[in-house]
């Protein structure tokens, strides 16, 4: 095959505008049959909208100039016909959110059948049989109740492997993946990755791969473009990108990357090395990194902890199992089951324990991570914990009392207490409210400060604070990037200065540089207010990074605890082991 024919899509000038304000300027690329081309860079930096105009997804107003021809094509001028005939068949995208991308009054497996019916001329039971092969493919446990359940009824990696599945069903010629692995934890993703590999050999797909995780883009990009403020600031192949970066943004992102092999006080954010790589910067803000020329490579930026374990370092383990100090949060033979089957008249046949058995302290001002696989019941016990759902056995206290024997006032002051960030920010947040009444909302809820005016002080403090522009205030959470979303939604739990906060996936949906601001935010609160966390998430090196102590959870139970050095460098458990060994590396 000659280099001409060998061109799947070729962009060239595209450029994007909103209301004369242009957002994607002059982006152009060539993505060949059967390669992978990684996009990267900060949330709002134009990634997903430069890819959403060659699909027609932009809104009316979006103004798109330049060209983007596919198999000689051109994508920019179709009609909405035309752009029907295209979507799903011979390019499909796979959404960053799950839960909104999904209709929640239809089941999952007639969506995927729809795309498939609607694009080829199949029965429906044939169409069936494709679907939950395809579904087998994309490990998706119980292939035939995940077929026959809503959205709502299933876990959110769970609802992004559907969405995988409705996306490669018709076998395009080009998949535009926007942070398809996001919700996944770290086995099932490196087994879609595997899979969106080998479907790319077996049918020379073209692939562009939206990610903020650069261990992703290692695994599975050939080429890589990284992306700043609208335009690509460096492109090529992906081992010259990678581990020979040029723009100092590039270096930046890879330095935010929380390291596997030490403990940093701090992680760099990608400022440092834009305001002059690092030569501006206090020390207390740079990750103690002394060495400007490791810094700009990339791999040893972050230095670790010169302070003995327990004393001044922020992420040192601090043993608090001490007699002397009674735990914040006492969880005692915890569980939650759901039932699966049921007669008749309503008795439970078959149920699911989401959580079984759990038993764990957690002490005032301590960091503990939580983590294990999709569906493991991290989710279901966090939401346990705060009285969210109704557990089946066991007791939750907090500070010593039973939660469940508070009165109506005890629960509503309790509130104040424990906040949870979510892990889908835009199911969370209303989209009839502006972020900024978001925000002010659990103040005024709760009777703090003394007027509207000086609750809207506070809420613009806290945006400024995880890195929101005050002048957002007014707008609403559709107008946001999902990183964006993110941060308003860790704004609103944190506004009531809670003594413990569940964080489910709390950073997931964050690009790395956003997550490395977050993550030392919330340690600043932590050493400033002396907050406790607990910490859910599928990304392991962010749970060492963050976490003083670490849970392992398998099939409703805890398999393996301890320290995060400890547990990283010795694990015991195989599941932990096979976690480990599931991690993405650059």
């Amino acid at each position: 095959m000659n280099e001409v024919t060998d061109i799947l899509l070729r962009v060239e000038g595209l450029s994007v505008a909103f209301d004369g304000r242009r957002v994607v300027e002059d982006v152009s690329y060539t993505l060949r049959r059967g390669r992978t081309l990684g996009i990267v860079g900060e949330s709002g930096s134009g990634k997903s909208v430069s890819t959403m105009a060659l699909m027609g997804l932009l809104p009316r107003q979006a103004s798109v100039a330049g060209s983007a021809k596919l198999d000689g094509t051109e994508l920019l001028t179709l009609d909405e016909e035309g752009f029907h005939r295209m979507r799903g068949h011979r390019i499909s995208m796979i959404f960053q959110e799950p839960m909104t991308s999904l209709n929640p009054v239809h089941r999952c497996g007639h969506q995927v059948m729809e795309m498939l019916l609607a694009h080829e001329k199949v029965s429906r039971s044939e169409a069936r049989r494709r679907v939950l092969e395809l579904f087998e493919e994309v490990m998706l446990p119980r292939p035939e109740k995940i077929f026959d359940s809503y959205p709502h009824e299933i876990s959110g990696g769970q609802k992004q492997r559907v969405m995988i599945a409705m996306a490669l069903i018709c076998h395009p010629a080009l998949v535009v993946a926007d942070e398809p692995t996001t919700a996944l934890d770290v086995t099932v993703q490196k087994a879609i990755l595997e899979l969106l590999r080998s479907l790319q050999r077996k049918y020379n797909i073209g692939i562009i791969f939206i990610t903020h995780d650069l261990g992703v883009i290692a695994q599975i990009a050939d080429d890589v473009a990284v992306m700043y403020k609208g335009h690509i600031v460096e492109q090529g192949p992906a081992q010259q990108v990678l581990y020979h970066p040029c723009h100092p943004y590039t270096q930046g992102l890879l330095a935010c990357r929380p390291p596997l092999d030490s403990r940093p006080r701090r992680l760099p954010t990608v400022s440092d090395f834009l305001e002059g790589h690092l030569s501006d910067v206090p020390d207390q803000d740079k990750g103690d990194c002394k060495d400007e020329e490791a810094c700009a490579g990339g791999s040893e930026q972050a230095v670790p902890c010169s302070k003995d374990e327990g004393e001044d370092c922020p992420s040192a383990y601090r043993q608090a199992t001490d007699s002397q100090q009674s735990p914040l949060l006492r969880v005692r033979d915890l569980q939650v089951t759901y039932p699966l089957q049921t007669t008749l008249f309503g008795k439970v046949k078959k149920e699911l324990r989401a959580v079984d058995g759990l038993s764990f302290d957690i002490y005032r001002g301590e960091t503990v991570g939580l983590v294990g696989e999709s569906g493991c019941g991290k989710s279901t016990l966090g939401r346990a914990i705060l009285q969210l759902i109704e557990r089946s056995a066991g007791t939750v206290e907090f500070e010593g009392r039973p939660l469940d024997r508070l009165s109506r006032a005890d629960r509503k002051l309790l509130r104040r207490k424990m906040q949870i960030v979510f892990q889908d920010p835009y199911s969370s947040l209303n989209p009839r409210i502006t972020v900024g009444q978001a925000i002010m909302e659990p103040l005024r809820c709760h009777g703090l400060y003394a007027s509207d005016h000086e609750r809207r002080d506070r809420t613009l403090q806290l945006m400024q604070q995880v890195g929101l522009d005050a002048s957002w205030f007014n707008r609403y959470p559709h107008e946001f990037s999902g990183g964006q979303r993110q941060r308003v939604c860790i704004a609103r739990a944190l506004a009531l200065q809670p003594e413990l906060v569940v964080c489910d996936e709390s950073v997931s949906a964050l690009d790395v540089s956003v997550q490395a601001q977050v993550l030392n935010l919330l340690n600043d609160l932590k050493d400033q207010y002396g907050y406790t966390y607990l910490f859910i998430t599928h990304d392991l090196s962010v749970v060492k990074f963050f976490s003083d102590r670490i849970m392992v959870m398998q099939q409703g139970r805890i398999v393996e605890q301890g320290p995060s050095d400890q547990l990283f460098a010795n694990p015991q458990h195989p599941y932990t082991q096979h976690l480990l060994a599931a991690l993405p590396r650059l």
